[in-house]
């Protein structure tokens, strides 16, 4: 589109300050459309390559190549509700349980790759490393950071939740972030143990962590 006002609000957009200093000049300009199409695409693709860096996705099997006959119960129809990315209007937290070995740590990585490609943060950790990582802090200050580098991601994808126990320090630290995040974003967690176990892998805080979850939850 090359109406004159609809491209100078491109400009705006892009804070592109020296074509709007100078914008009475180029506004005619059979060139200005596509230059601001090349600007906005490079744009594009810079966050994105930003943000798959900070993901930390990893390589990951697409759903095209899933095999949707193994495990037996998995319902497609839900997964694939889950690559609309619904649930985040309402931040709705995405529990996948199940022994290991049945994909889901596929799913998750699957769900915040879409959830990328459609223009939104996300931070893809294993427990241990990303409760290893804070419970290592040193400060205070150090700590309130990186909390919120966590919290205000999109999407928190927390994979492995459950393979290891932890300590009344560690469940600390996941109870801090789940409710930072509560009601305001959504978090996916893998597990390989269901809700009434969780107070065996937390023994302190494993209730109040499910409380938090089962709020908007959808478990698969």
């Amino acid at each position: 589109m090359n109406n004159p006002d609809v491209l100078l609000n491109r400009a705006k957009a892009l804070r592109l300050n020296g074509l709007i200093t100078h914008w009475d000049e180029i506004a005619g300009a059979d060139w200005l459309a596509a230059v601001l199409q090349w600007e906005e695409e490079e744009r594009s693709d810079r966050s994105m390559r930003r943000r798959m860096r900070a993901a930390r996705l990893g390589h990951f099997k697409q759903l095209s190549d899933y095999d949707w006959h193994w495990p037996r119960r998995i319902d497609r129809a839900a997964v694939e509700d889950l690559m609309t990315l619904s649930f985040m209007n309402d931040a709705a937290n995405i529990v996948f349980i199940g022994p290991n070995g049945v994909g889901k740590s596929t799913l998750a990585r699957n769900v915040a790759h879409q959830a990328l490609i459609c223009g939104h943060t996300v931070l893809f950790r294993t427990a241990s490393e990303m409760l290893g990582e804070l419970a290592a802090l040193d400060s205070d200050a150090a700590l309130r950071r990186r909390l919120h580098h966590y919290a205000a991601a999109d999407v928190l994808a927390i994979d492995e939740v459950g393979y290891l126990s932890y300590s009344n320090r560690h469940a600390d630290l996941l109870f801090e972030l789940i409710s930072r995040r509560y009601e305001k974003r959504s978090t996916i967690i893998t597990t390989n143990r269901p809700f009434a176990d969780w107070s065996e892998v937390f023994p302190r805080d494993g209730f109040g962590l499910k409380a938090y979850l089962a709020c908007r939850l959808r478990i698969m």
